[in-house]
């Protein structure tokens, strides 16, 4: 950053980096006083700029780490992007649990107004749900929860939030056993438990692979005041189905409407990290920004799930040298080799991963993305790895396996137990993840003016160099408090969240 008063053109991410990222649009010509270059033509905001002489082959350094290597001579001022830059063999110091570090929990947690369930779960929202097994039966459950939404009668249930219809696009055609099977049966059950569903109602069509009792039986579920199932062949037909799943849902009204928010530590948050629609100015401003208020949660005595294999592809070493053991570290290893062998038999490569939006926002490979997109996690020790939604229980930062598209992670993070989610954006995104809210954090502040109704907080202001990340940091960690107690997030205003039930789909399709 500039000492000066005058903020300079460009921000300097470390010392050893021979790029440097445009503030804003910078024509051709614009003198870099810090650096002591001019751009060699223009620069799009967010993008790199090279101030030193860079040799065909060097590697480019972004974050004081590689973040591939020069096309050809790249010279100082020049525009680095896909035409100059690529991938290349990386060598990575994983320092196992060299840097993992006491937690110095503060003495008296945080709290926020949640619901306090029966089993001694905390919740921040309180939901019906109805789920369907299979997408037989997606039309059913979405008719059950347009009754409520239109007859008004939820009015009578203030501290409900709502009947949400949650429908998927597998269950069927698919291996009875087997690692497709066991990935759908981990989200169906994760949703049937979540904490933010005060009671959930299982519809299926009755002949699909999915089955109900198969369900309940393998993740030790029973059917309860909490819990129904039914299928559209059992009961006779959808309309019947549909009338019989309204009158169990009114049963369980009143119940459900029973609990009241009350104080509860924020160390019963659970909080799901996503980035989607990244730019140039995510790794350097939203990003770490959320790392900053992780490691607050972390130190309440809270956890956060990182996820998105694919995206911390390049930076896993930031990840193992902060785990806890050596046994984490490894399976964390274990999930990257297992995505380099699933990417080669699909004949695909990891660094196919930045998008065209990613790309226009200046991010050039998958390891300058996942060097960015590590830093939701802060710098708090990785206290364990898990594969896609399976219940996660420790507390402190958390690694799930999972793809790099949004709702098919934040759907494992879902299912896995997260309460609340934080989604960083830096080219715009909408996206909601009922039951979890979802705080959307603008990593610019043209994006957060131009996107308004989508957005929940500016980051922004890291980059205009008005705000440090550590104070956005406590804005985000005092947002998610109130988010938590009840405030709506702009996804929630806007009615997101029906149609983000995504599981991951392994497998053949059959």
């Amino acid at each position: 950053m500039a000492t000066s008063n005058e903020v300079s053109p460009s921000v300097r991410l470390h010392p050893r980096d021979n790029v440097v990222i445009a503030r804003t649009d910078l024509s051709a010509g614009t003198a870099i006083a810090a650096e002591r270059v001019s751009t060699a033509g223009r620069i799009p905001a967010g993008h790199k700029i090279a101030v030193t002489e860079i040799a065909a082959g060097a590697p480019v350094l972004r974050y004081g780490q590689v973040i591939g290597f020069a096309a050809g001579a790249i010279r100082a001022g020049a525009h680095v992007h896909e035409h100059n830059l690529l991938m290349g063999e990386l060598e990575l110091d994983y320092g196992v649990c060299r840097d993992a570090r006491e937690t110095a929990y503060v003495d008296t947690p945080a709290t926020f107004r949640g619901y306090l369930r029966a089993d001694g779960r905390a919740a921040t929202r309180n939901y019906v749900a109805v789920i369907s097994s299979v997408n037989c039966s997606a039309t059913a459950v979405h008719q059950v929860a347009d009754a409520f939404r239109l007859s008004g009668e939820l009015a009578e249930y203030p501290n409900v939030d709502g009947v949400v219809a949650l429908a998927h696009g597998s269950g069927c055609g698919m291996a009875a056993r087997g690692q497709g099977f066991e990935v759908l049966e981990r989200v169906l059950a994760g949703y049937a438990r979540q904490v933010n569903f005060g009671a959930v109602v299982l519809i299926g069509l009755g002949c699909e692979v999915m089955q109900l009792r198969t369900l309940l039986a393998d993740a030790g579920l029973r059917r309860d005041a909490r819990l129904a199932t039914m299928t559209i062949q059992g009961v006779g037909g959808t309309r019947s189905t549909v009338e019989r799943a309204c009158a169990r849902v009114r049963e369980m009204l009143p119940e459900v409407n029973r609990v009241e928010r009350q104080s509860l530590s924020a160390s019963e948050l659970c909080l799901a990290l996503q980035c989607g629609g990244s730019d140039g100015y995510s790794g350097f401003t939203a990003n770490p920004a959320l790392g900053a208020a992780v490691d607050r949660l972390v130190r309440h005595g809270g956890s956060a799930i990182l996820s998105e294999t694919p995206e911390i592809y390049g930076a896993q070493h930031l990840l193992t040298r902060r785990a806890v053991s050596p046994e984490v570290a490894r399976r964390l290893l274990e999930r990257i080799r297992w995505w380099e062998d699933y990417t080669r038999l699909l004949g695909a490569e990891m660094n196919n991963n930045p998008s065209p939006g990613n790309k226009a926002g200046g991010i050039t490979t998958i390891v300058e993305k996942s060097l960015g997109a590590v830093a939701k996690g802060g710098t708090t020790n990785l206290t364990a790895v898990h594969e896609y939604a399976e219940p996660i229980s420790e507390r402190g930062l958390v690694f799930m396996d999972s793809p790099g598209y949004d709702p098919v992670s934040a759907t494992g993070q879902v299912a896995a137990g997260a309460n609340m989610l934080c989604f960083t954006t830096g080219r715009g995104s909408a996206f909601g993840c009922k039951p979890v809210p979802s705080i959307k954090l603008a990593t610019n502040s043209r994006l957060y003016r131009h996107q308004a109704e989508d957005m929940d907080l500016d980051c922004g202001g890291i980059a205009t160099g008005s705000e440090t990340v550590d104070a956005c940091g406590e804005r985000i960690f005092r947002k998610i408090l109130a988010v938590a107690s009840g405030e709506k997030t702009a996804s929630e205003t806007l009615g997101y969240g029906d149609h983000e039930l995504v599981p991951w789909q392994l497998g053949a399709t059959m």
